[in-house]
């Protein structure tokens, strides 16, 4: 036999040897992949991870907890679903995924936990109980602090404490967002919108409409959509624009901004907010309309007249009007006074809307003509009253707000306001200011100088 087909005999004995561990070792893996295929059945979906923000849930509605399982999952409805404490919730299903959407902002520093029962993969077999917890972090807002040398911002917590975020020679206002800081500036007569990150950093200029004063900013509730009213800087008796509204986009500095007009009415806005979860904006003009407009060109709505906007939450506004306050759905146009508080309690002034249903009342007693202080009362859907705050005859109150979450509401005071003289800025605002946090409880939580408190909409009126 020649050496070669010696050679190409043992080429076959190996080939023939080697195929066998082979084969082998591709059974044993089919073997080890249907098993685990088996035990995942056998067991149920299981989580594999957790992705959460917890930041975000405790300053803004719609943050998501998602659950990532082993299996392709059946579609989970609310009802098995179970949160400790309670808070309002969607849940949507995806492959793998089950999310859970918080409607409103959490309570901070608070242990939340999510129980979902009943939990079935797509192809059948048992059913899995899963649960988790997580803890929200401390919450935080901003406030402004204007002086003689030089405009601060800080971002402060419920403790007290304050960490400086931007600072300007003369700072009007201010809004911030979930990813922002917008503020408007002003210099040499003329105003400038500045957007930042939410620490103060890479600070870019909105494009405005022209030369002029901003007043009236304003943010929606989500994305990055802001607004404000424009008056020209060389307005006079002969023309230009006065009090006009505009929306602009804090991701996108150098768009031109767009301009909201109702055709044949005032085009001098007076207030205005953004309407929640739409594109739409309730606008009150120099002459007393109320409207709801909307941003993408569909006919204005008429809603009588009013003399003020209080609040809105969800599609419901609280209206002032002649005859007194009212509520107005904005999403039928109907209307019904509000509920009043009983006479000891005080005239109302300020109606601030909560996302229970209930409301948060600025209330004035008086001894004849003689005003006793001012009553921060919440009032509940039933009509059940609670006094949350007390402000002294002596101390102005100049503003509420509620935070995100609805457990705290600030306080915007200019004590003893008879002898608090007023700055020279375009919102002309007394010189002392502070900002006192209660829990809805009616408890003191902290009290912190300044002004213009993140949770607020806007900025405070005279």
């Amino acid at each position: 036999m020649s050496s070669d087909n010696r050679r190409a005999q043992r080429r076959r004995r190996q080939a023939r040897g080697f195929s066998v561990p082979v084969v082998a070792v591709v059974a044993v893996l089919g073997v080890v992949a249907l098993a685990a295929g088996v035990v995942t059945t056998l067991q149920g979906p299981r989580v594999t991870s957790v992705e959460s923000d917890t930041t975000a849930a405790v300053s803004s509605p719609g943050s998501r907890v998602i659950f990532e399982t082993t299996q392709s999952l059946q579609k989970v409805d609310a009802a098995q679903v179970t949160i400790t404490p309670k808070a309002p919730f969607s849940v949507d299903t995806s492959g793998r995924s089950v999310g859970i959407r918080f409607t409103d902002p959490l309570w901070d520093e608070t242990t939340y936990t999510i129980r979902i029962d009943r939990l079935a993969g797509l192809g059948g077999g048992p059913t899995a109980t899963v649960e988790e917890s997580f803890s929200t972090p401390k919450l935080h807002s901003y406030v402004l602090q204007r002086s003689d040398g030089g405009d601060k911002i800080y971002r402060v917590d419920l403790s007290g404490d304050a960490q400086p975020v931007f600072e300007h020679e003369h700072i009007e206002d201010f809004r911030a967002t979930a990813a922002h800081l917008v503020v408007s500036t002003l210099e040499n007569g003329v105003s400038h919108l500045i957007v930042t990150r939410t620490d103060g950093s890479d600070p870019k200029e909105l494009t405005l409409p022209g030369k002029g004063v901003v007043t009236n900013l304003q943010s929606a509730e989500r994305g990055n959509t802001i607004g404000y009213t424009f008056t020209d800087a060389d307005i006079s008796a002969s023309g230009g624009r006065e009090s006009l509204l505009f929306t602009g986009s804090t991701a996108d500095p150098a768009a031109k901004p767009a301009e909201i007009t109702i055709t044949g009415a005032d085009p001098r806005v007076e207030d205005w907010r953004f309407v929640p979860g739409t594109d739409t904006i309730l606008m009150l003009t120099f002459d007393g309309a109320l409207s709801l407009v909307s941003s993408a060109g569909a006919p204005p709505v008429e809603l009588g007249n009013a003399i003020g906007i209080d609040d809105i939450a969800g599609t419901t506004a609280y209206i002032e009007r002649v005859a007194g306050p009212a509520v107005v759905d904005l999403s039928s146009a109907k209307e019904k006074a509000l509920a009043a508080t009983a006479p000891e309690l005080g005239q109302t002034g300020s109606v601030l809307a909560m996302s229970d249903g209930s409301t948060l009342r600025a209330l004035t007693p008086f001894d004849g003509l003689n005003p006793l202080g001012t009553n921060l009362v919440r009032v509940d859907a039933t009509g059940r009253t609670r006094v949350v705050a007390k402000v002294d005859p002596s101390d102005g109150l100049l503003q509420t707000c509620v935070s995100p979450s609805g457990r705290y509401a600030a306080l915007v005071i200019a004590p003893d306001v008879v002898n608090n003289p007023y700055d020279g800025y375009t919102l002309p605002l007394p010189k002392k200011l502070e900002t006192r946090i209660y829990s809805l409880e009616g408890k003191q939580v902290t009290v912190t100088e300044g002004f213009d408190v993140a949770w607020c909409r806007k900025a405070p009126s005279l």
